[in-house]
């Protein structure tokens, strides 16, 4: 593969992996109590929940969303920026969801300085004249500034969410390690026709009305015993 196309790769690679120093291992997003309420209880379960999130919430919302901020990165408009952050702060149904993208934002900001990237800096300086940060704004605006295309980028961000995803089902349901596997390679499988449809999608049609994982976020919040913050 030439070095041209590798590095993108690379640094799409980086943006993906858990490793990512913004503690989005320690959020559910709602499926712990999904799991405590017994609607989630094995891996077949599991899968229903995630993939269906994926298809209808997730995949129709943010992941629009994160193609829609690329583009807006990538022509240097900082208004059509603070829009669609604002707006995606605005959507969050439950207080923890919204605390939970707010952190990540912030933590994501910060990494941007500390990666001391030169090609960033015009990032950062966008990011820090927004007072609230969404995760999906920050991410978006690195993903452009690496030259990531935005259909590797968008497929990236999904299968970063199923992850995660899949590995709290791990811990909470709990789940084995070869049905997490499981788990990810039929929720793989989805990636590429979500993540086009995502990218095709007008705004107009955007949609994050998923009611039971609504309910599922404002109920995990009061939740007596817990392993997530979300």
């Amino acid at each position: 593969m030439p070095h041209a196309a590798a590095l993108p790769l690379a640094r799409l690679l980086q943006l993906a992996s858990p490793a990512l120093p913004v503690g989005a291992y320690t959020y559910s997003q709602g499926l712990e109590w999904a799991v405590e309420c017994g609607v989630v209880r094995d891996e077949a379960t599991a899968g229903r929940w995630i993939g269906d999130l994926l298809a209808h919430g997730i995949g129709r919302y943010e992941a629009p969303l994160v193609a829609a901020l690329m583009a807006a990165w990538s022509h240097g408009d900082r208004r059509e920026i603070a829009r669609l952050n604002a707006e995606f702060i605005a959507s969050r149904e439950a207080a923890e969801l919204r605390a939970e993208t707010v952190q990540m934002g912030f933590s994501m900001r910060r990494l941007l300085a500390d990666l001391r990237d030169d090609a960033l800096a015009p990032h950062g300086e966008a990011l820090a004249a927004l007072d609230e940060v969404a995760f999906p704004t920050a991410w978006a605006g690195i993903a452009a500034a690496w030259g990531i295309a935005v259909d590797a980028a968008v497929t990236a961000y999904l299968w970063s969410w199923a992850e995660n995803q899949a590995m709290a089902a791990l811990k909470a349901v709990p789940l084995g390690q070869a049905a997490g596997q499981r788990l990810l390679a039929a929720l793989g499988a989805e990636l590429p026709r979500i993540a086009a449809a995502a990218i095709a999608l007008p705004e107009a049609r955007w949609s994050n009305f998923a009611p039971a994982f609504a309910i599922a976020c404002a109920r995990h919040e009061t939740q007596y015993s817990r392993l997530f913050r979300s």
